[in-house]
């Protein structure tokens, strides 16, 4: 059943006329007759008793006229739904990440939410090599990982240029130090994180690299976990510095330079390339985009000290 000839149904009712509804609705009157009998043979019910000098409903018209003005008040919210969506003050919005990379989510969230107070914002954790394929089918509109996906189906955009980290605690014999070798470090024990990824890749490849055995005898399973076994000086650890910037700042960890190991983390916020994305997803996109132009002047400054350590 189409819903149009309800539409004409209810406006016959509520002007008790099949021409004030044609003049109302910019139809004639035989096209209101036919839309009447087209609904009436699709519900085998007769609607409107036409016998009288005065239009009247049958029993079966006064039911479907009571469904019609539901329909009616369902478009309307339907109509005042979408014009909320498009105008982003409802709707949702779904980020994949992992444990650190929500972490450079967290300046751009709280700048989209005073623009868009209304829009549920949910960031589900998740492993970061699973998020590209929950991407393509369609269980996230956004995600938040640290490599570059290399599919043509993901478009990415890098967010944040970080890098890891070597923190000790304020007790360790390196804290007063500010860069030390990486030879030095073949008595320290690592506290690793128990999740693979490619900048662990990177640091094992720089030990063997330099024939330094790195010892990795405890195994956590998140960063918070990893924070205070160095606190507590039960070993030193490679992290990504936003990560520990607060217990930087508040001596509670001291970072030391490793002279062969600099190691830059760029996290990319990554979508589908060829799916519409939701009105609240283009909106996140482009609080983003903002914030990167508002701080280019420093990440450009950044890189280049970065190229620059990479060339000694």
């Amino acid at each position: 059943m189409e819903l149009y000839p309800l539409k004409v149904f209810l406006t016959v009712a509520t002007e008790r006329s099949f021409s004030r509804a044609g003049e109302k609705l910019l139809r004639t009157q035989p096209a209101i007759s036919i839309a009447i009998q087209r609904l009436e043979s699709d519900l085998k019910e007769k609607l409107i008793d036409r016998s009288g000098r005065e239009l009247l409903l049958t029993d079966a018209g006064r039911v479907v006229l009571e469904y019609a003005r539901r329909f009616q008040n369902l478009e309307s919210d339907l109509e005042n739904a979408l014009r909320e969506l498009r105008d982003n003050y409802a709707g949702r919005l779904t980020i994949g990440a992992n444990e650190s990379t929500s972490l450079y989510l967290i300046q751009h969230i709280q700048r989209y939410r005073r623009l868009f107070p209304k829009v549920k914002v949910q960031v589900r954790r998740m492993l970061s090599s699973k998020i590209p394929s929950q991407l393509l089918d369609g269980e996230l509109e956004l995600g938040v990982i640290s490599y570059d996906p290399g599919d043509d189906h993901l478009v990415s955009q890098i967010i944040y240029t970080d890098r890891l980290a070597l923190v000790v605690s304020p007790q360790h014999r390196f804290a007063n130090r500010g860069e030390v070798a990486i030879t030095e470090l073949d008595m320290e024990t690592f506290i690793a994180h128990n999740v693979l990824s490619p900048y662990r890749e990177i640091v094992l490849r720089e030990f063997q690299r330099h024939k330094v055995p790195l010892n990795m005898d405890v195994e956590m399973p998140t960063i918070e976990t990893i924070r205070r076994m160095v606190q507590a000086n039960e070993g030193v650890a490679f992290v990504p510095r936003m990560c520990v910037e607060q217990e930087i700042a508040q001596d509670l960890l001291r970072e030391i330079r490793v002279k062969e190991l600099y190691c830059e983390r760029k996290i990319r916020l990554v979508y589908p390339a060829r799916r519409a994305l939701s009105h609240a997803a283009k909106a996140f996109l482009e609080v983003v985009r903002d914030s990167t132009v508002e701080t280019a002047p420093a990440t450009a400054s950044e890189a280049s000290t970065s190229l620059k350590r990479e060339s000694l």
